[in-house]
């Protein structure tokens, strides 16, 4: 099909506008958390909120690559859009009409109402890519497809912004109805928007070849190995650590559902991913790199803001806002690369300058000290941002140039799939790296402080960021000071001394307070104010220990996020030196079938 200049232009703003959407919706969502839990109850499950798009954006995107190989692009990108719309719609319903029957309660209904955002929003990410090679031979293709990284970039910088301003100020626009509401109602305009578009300017885009039917038994198989896969990776590790046998068993029937769907897709007259497609190079090569390069960018996007709220002092409410120089860094790196190559079309030198950038970035994030500065952070973000951006379109891009078209859409999103799934994986083993360090730091860096004999029952009281050490701390000292009134009050001398020796006052001090309880022994007026002078000093030395402890805080942050990046260091080296295996293919220069696929 011959395509006009003005229906690519249309087609491609519809792609766009409806990819921002679901970029938009990865970020915006967290600035409202807080509220909505505070509106709909439900904390112990806020984290599902998160977790039920993620796992459903997740699994769904090789079904999404297989089923735009078969049908029509056009038909398959509307209903993409359309489930998404209508979760975005649910989002905003949740909890508005009290408990439903099977769902249950606000929060309940929420997080179903993700699942099915993220049902839609798998097909936003995977087919973007999918459309743009139909619109465009490889040849000019790269700085087309640099725009989808330009995008996210975007997307990122504006969600936190958009969020906050809707959570805050949105609740007078409609009497009666929650600002952080509109965090999913403003997709709506807008997602009216691209439906129109496409559905007016975008070209059918039928696949050739024979139509087949989907083969649903291997669907219902990656689905029951990929869901409890992407759940089990996003375990709180303190209540499922690696070895309980919620985790192993979870994991266990995953690899066990993955070795069926292998099965199946070998001897299938219609693969969801066709195997044989690990027999091209480029595509097998990309794939394995793209693994360590979505583990390395998620963990870099995952761990910073710990880094600026608990080292930096960013402030808790401008976090979302912290990424905004790694963002635009990506924006740059991506929309450049695809620039140079539909030049020069060196996409694996891009990809390797790329990364050694990238590299250079981490390896400057991970020597970080605690007294680094905002903007020393902020340049080592934005020099990994650019590192990153060559690899969101030239990765896709190679592959898509090597494999023949009717597998254009199975290889296309499977380049999306191992992306995410590398992410999720990466999060999961140094999120583990991250609270093994953060408890060690923390034992290292406040041993011998009033936090580091712990809270009541032995509990540690070690606070879990900088903001929390002042609450934490008054809170250690107005416990230890009700338990040294009640004894001076009561007279005890033996509980006064043994109070007075945890918190490690001096023997000469020791001797004077006793001297006035002996004082005050039938004297009221003299205990109240030695009880007076005994608070006034017990309050100045909560100021000395809040200094000391937050200092205490902050190396140990520095200390766990800076191993983490150390790691990330050699994430980033396994990719590139697995880039160098990338084969380079001539970039076509129109959209002619290329039959082989190895």
């Amino acid at each position: 099909m011959t395509l006009s200049p003005r229906d690519r232009t249309y087609t491609l703003v519809g792609i766009l506008l409806a990819l921002f959407l679901g970029a938009l919706d990865q970020t915006i969502v967290a600035t409202a958390l807080p509220a909505i839990v505070e509106d709909l109850g439900g904390l112990s499950r806020y984290a599902w909120v998160v977790t039920a798009y993620l796992v459903a954006s997740t699994v769904l995107v090789p079904i999404y690559g297989k089923l735009a190989d078969m049908y029509s692009r056009k038909a398959i990108e509307l209903w993409a859009v359309s489930v998404f719309l209508a979760g975005s719609f649910l989002c905003g319903l949740a909890g508005e009409f009290g408990d439903l029957p099977l769902i249950g309660d606000g929060m309940n209904q929420l997080i179903v109402a993700r699942a099915l955002q993220g049902l839609g929003g798998a097909g936003l990410f995977s087919l973007a890519f999918i459309i743009i090679a139909d619109l465009f031979p490889p040849k000019v293709r790269g700085k087309y497809q640099g725009l989808v990284g330009g995008v996210f970039g975007i997307a990122s910088v504006l969600g936190p912004l958009i969020g906050g301003l809707l959570t805050d100020h949105a609740g007078g626009i409609i009497p009666g109805v929650a600002g952080w509401r509109w965090v999913f109602y403003v997709n709506l305009p807008f997602g009216v928007l691209a439906l129109w578009v496409i559905a007016r300017r975008m070209p059918p885009l039928r696949p050739g070849g024979e139509r087949s039917r989907l083969d649903l038994l291997a669907a219902l198989l990656l689905l029951l190995g990929l869901v409890p896969l992407v759940v089990a990776l996003q375990l709180d590790r303190a209540t499922y650590p690696w070895g309980s046998p919620v985790t192993l068993g979870m994991l266990g029937f995953a690899l066990s559902m993955l070795a069926l769907f292998v099965w199946r897709s070998l001897v299938s007259p219609n693969p969801i991913l066709d195997l044989r497609l690990f027999g091209n190079a480029v595509f097998r090569v990309s794939n394995v790199a793209l693994f360590f390069q979505g583990a390395a960018f998620l963990c870099t996007v995952a761990f910073l803001p710990l880094f600026m709220v608990n080292v930096v002092g960013v402030s808790a409410t401008g976090a979302g806002l912290t990424l905004v120089p790694l963002s635009l860094g990506v924006v740059v790196g991506s929309v450049v690369a695809g620039q140079l190559v539909s030049r020069f079309g060196r996409y694996r030198l891009l990809i390797l300058v790329g990364s050694a950038i990238m590299l250079a970035g981490v390896v400057l994030l991970a020597r970080m000290t605690p007294a680094a500065t905002l903007r020393q952070v902020t340049l080592y973000m934005a020099i990994a941002g650019v590192g990153i951006g060559p690899s969101l379109p030239l990765y896709t891009l190679a592959i898509q140039n090597a494999v023949s078209l009717d597998k254009l859409g199975q290889a296309t999103s499977a380049s999306q799939f191992f992306r995410q799934i590398g992410g999720a994986v990466g999060t999961a083993i140094l999120g583990t790296v991250l609270s093994v360090t953060l408890a060690s730091a923390f034992a290292a860096n406040l041993a011998g402080g009033p936090l580091a004999s712990g809270g009541p029952g032995g509990q540690s009281a070690a606070p879990a960021s900088v903001g929390d050490v002042e609450t934490t701390v008054r809170e250690a000292m107005d416990t230890r000071f009700a338990a040294l009134q009640a004894a001076i009050e009561a007279g005890d001398e033996a509980a006064v001394r043994t109070e007075l020796d945890d918190v490690g006052v001096p023997a000469a001090g020791q001797e004077a307070i006793l001297q006035g309880l002996a004082a005050s022994a039938n004297a009221p007026e003299v205990r109240a104010g030695l009880i007076s002078q005994l608070r006034e000093r017990f309050e100045a030395q909560a100021v000395q220990v809040i200094e000391a402890v937050g200092q205490g805080v902050r190396a140990s942050f520095a200390s766990a996020v800076t191993r983490v990046f150390f790691y990330v260091q050699f994430i980033v080296v396994a990719a590139w030196l697995i880039t160098l295996a990338l084969p380079v293919l001539p970039l076509r220069a129109e959209n002619a079938p290329r039959t082989e696929l190895s």
